[in-house]
């Protein structure tokens, strides 16, 4: 069996997706679990983007040892210098170069011609070759670029020291067939292209993504580059779950493995979807809820009778687990821990504490509790940054019935420590309740996206808000979970402005030390 390496570009081109803004503690959880996962490479970013994505990238860099981590650079001296500042301290810091080869960008958006192209990216990758000891050269929009003149420039940043040839689909525009012979012909045309490894990414505007990953790596591709559930720009990236399961399920046609924890796939794929927001749609291959159920009689009764009749994957393979019963309200601090523990995911003292009263809390009101509302209650204690003022919420009630007007009254504590309290109507007990919170909140908001779901199943599962808000202009995402749909919607609200401010009182920090 050929290995072919995975390597996952959540972080950055999955976060590009409309809408997710990441702190930097919620992409080092992320990190971490991509290292568990088992990535073979991790694109923790694009550091000079931002300073915040500088920071997260550094320290992604610094704390991740068993996956490489690398980040994405423009072809020009001051993203390279900066892409070296985060990542010189990684375990094996790596650099991912990009310059489009498409006549159309070309022409239209660098305004070079060929031979600058050419130039340009020699060049660069020579003088990132003083740095880094891997470096990925990418021709974004490959797949509408002149294939002779992709041999061309792939064999000269070869001789200047490339050791990945990335060639992606960056519009995800061509199929399977095409996109297989386009690598097929680089390999059978570029005289040195045995120096490198070849890789592949692609997206999914036509729905291809996977199946052109796949293609590729039949025609000599050994790295194949995607995202945690499919996420990124546009229509997104390949699903690397589905790679990976694809290549498991028929390693009977494949002969290819990757070295991913299938079993870890379940818990990247839930971390993901609740840092980002962006839920997986029920049927959605390998992972979606409806993956392994069965409505239909007739499959029903074929399952019953033996489970390979309809499932060709086992929900265990994957991760997924029946919800059952592992902690009730006699359950003690240290078994909570124990659970804790089996998550991979670590606390202080502090942290353990706050959770255990929330799970304390969430049993007085709820029977079964599941993995997923610890799992849910630990990622909002463990990616909320504490140590910041912020508003907080004290106390609400929402008045609500089919021949009143919706009223909410709210008690709010300031960032300054100060309370404030009031009362709003809507026309809606969500809308009375945002009305409220908006009205003691200084800062200019428009609510954009308003998203509530469950954790898991039956009529006391915990209720988890994603929201959406322009603030002073600028667009945050925020998050909240509680017992109460109203609550978890207060709470999602409040975050996303704290988020603003969080990210306010770094950037007043950083003029300071100026």
């Amino acid at each position: 069996m050929s290995r072919i390496k995975i390597y996952d570009t959540t972080l950055r081109d999955g976060e590009q997706s409309p809408g997710v803004n990441l702190n930097k503690l919620e992409k080092l959880e992320i990190a971490k679990q991509l290292e568990r996962l088992g990535v073979d490479i991790m694109e923790a970013g694009f550091p000079a983007s931002s300073e915040g994505d500088f920071k997260a990238v550094k320290l992604i860099a610094d704390t991740i040892k068993d996956t490489s981590v690398t980040a994405l650079a423009r072809t020009t001296k001051s993203d390279i210098d900066t892409a070296w500042e985060a990542l010189k301290g990684a375990a094996e810091p790596r650099l991912h170069l990009f310059l489009a080869t498409s006549p159309i960008h070309m022409k239209y958006k660098l305004l070079m011609t060929p031979e600058q192209v050419v130039e340009q990216s020699v060049n660069m990758v020579k003088y990132a070759k003083q740095k880094f000891p891997q470096i990925e050269w990418s021709a974004e929009d490959a797949t509408r670029s002149d294939w002779d003149f992709l041999a061309q420039i792939i064999e000269k940043v070869i001789d200047a020291g490339a050791t990945v040839i990335n060639l992606p689909d960056t519009t995800g525009y061509s199929t399977p067939a095409e996109y297989g012979r386009m690598f097929h012909f680089i390999r059978e045309t570029v005289p040195n292209i045995d120096k490198v490894s070849l890789s592949c990414h692609c997206h999914n505007d036509l729905g291809m993504a996977v199946a052109n990953s796949i293609s590729a790596v039949e025609n000599g591709v050994t790295q194949v580059e995607g995202t945690i559930n499919g996420i990124g720009e546009r229509a997104g990236n390949a699903a690397l779950e589905e790679v990976a399961v694809a290549l498991k399920i028929r390693s009977d046609f494949y002969p290819y493995e990757t070295g991913l924890k299938l079993n870890e796939i379940k818990r990247s794929s839930d971390l993901i979807a609740k840092l980002t927001g962006m839920y997986v749609q029920a049927n959605k291959a390998v992972i979606g809820r409806n993956a392994y159920a069965h409505e239909s009689g007739i499959h029903q009764d074929g399952v019953l009778k033996n489970t390979e009749t309809y499932e060709i994957i086992t929900p265990e393979l994957v991760g997924v687990s029946s919800n059952t019963l592992f902690l009730g309200k006699h359950s003690g601090r240290h078994a909570f821990k124990d659970k804790v523990l089996e998550f991979g995911i670590e606390l202080t003292d502090e942290q353990i504490k706050d959770a255990f009263k929330q799970f304390k809390q969430l049993t007085d009101h709820k029977k079964e509790v599941t993995d997923d509302d610890i799992y849910t209650i630990i990622m909002e204690i463990k990616t909320e940054a504490s140590a910041v003022s912020k508003y907080q919420l004290e106390t609400f009630q929402v008045h609500y019935g089919s021949s009143d007007i919706p009223t909410a009254t709210v008690s709010l504590q300031t960032p300054d420590g100060n309370t404030v309290q009031t009362a709003r109507t809507g026309k809606g007990s969500v809308e009375a309740l945002y009305n409220t919170i908006s009205s003691l909140i200084s800062e200019e908001l428009k609510l954009l996206d308003y998203q509530i779901n469950s954790v898991g199943g039956g009529k006391d599962a915990l209720a988890e808000s994603h929201v959406q808000l322009s603030v002073n202009g600028e667009i945050m995402n925020g998050r909240g979970a509680a017992q109460d749909v109203i609550e978890a919607s207060a709470n999602a609200y409040i975050n996303a402005v704290n988020r603003y401010i969080i990210k306010q009182q770094s950037v007043k920090q950083k003029e300071v030390v100026k």
